[in-house]
């Protein structure tokens, strides 16, 4: 079963002179750790190198920003798939030392602050999440709103018009069993709106 992260959690090691600040945090996507990596960069200007690896939405992705080839991205990206984590940025930027780590020594220092970060994070099982919507009478609102909010299901919008539209998140395990139920609460005047 895929892991995700519950949030961020960071480390430093200091290894022959060189700083190494690691983090590993939830992401939804490329989009979303893209920006992280730039954020890094404006906060550590200074910095030799700001190295990542994604796992997200079945894609991974692994930069070495710099460093010898497969020193930096890919072993942070291994230790990821390891742990069988999903939705997480790996990050590590590097202030140098001026002491050569060889590549063995740079694998070793950026696998550390990856596994650093993970020793304190808190691994949550990782739900694929369903956006469903439908069409109630105003009389039904209130039955359809308890049965979300006692299925877990993240409210979404609400239009209010000639009947109410109602657009909720729900985890995929609980789905089933939440349409049934709604669809009993809605008494045949519930209507699905196509996703």
């Amino acid at each position: 079963m895929a892991l995700t992260l519950a949030g961020a959690v960071h480390s430093e090691l200091v290894i022959r002179k060189s700083r190494f600040l690691g983090c590993v945090q939830p992401v939804a996507g490329r989009a979303e750790a893209l920006v992280m990596v730039q954020s890094l960069r404006a906060q550590h200007p200074g910095a030799a190198h700001v190295c990542w690896a994604l796992l997200a939405g079945g894609q991974s992705a692994a930069n070495d920003d710099g460093e010898p080839g497969g020193t930096a991205g890919r072993p942070m990206l291994e230790v990821l798939r390891h742990q069988q984590l999903e939705g997480v940025l790996a990050t590590v930027v590097r202030y140098f030392g001026g002491v050569k780590l060889g590549a063995g020594g740079l694998v070793r220092a950026y696998t550390d602050a990856v596994a650093q970060a993970l020793l304190g994070a808190q691994k949550l099982p990782l739900r694929k999440m369903l956006q469903l919507a439908c069409i109630v009478p105003y009389a039904l609102e209130g039955a359809v709103r308890r049965a979300l909010q006692e299925a877990g299901a993240a409210l979404g919008e609400v239009r209010h018009g000639d009947a109410v539209e109602i657009a909720f998140t729900v985890a995929q395990d609980a789905s089933a069993s939440l349409v049934v139920r709604l669809n009993e609460a809605g008494q045949g005047h519930l209507q699905w709106m196509p996703s």
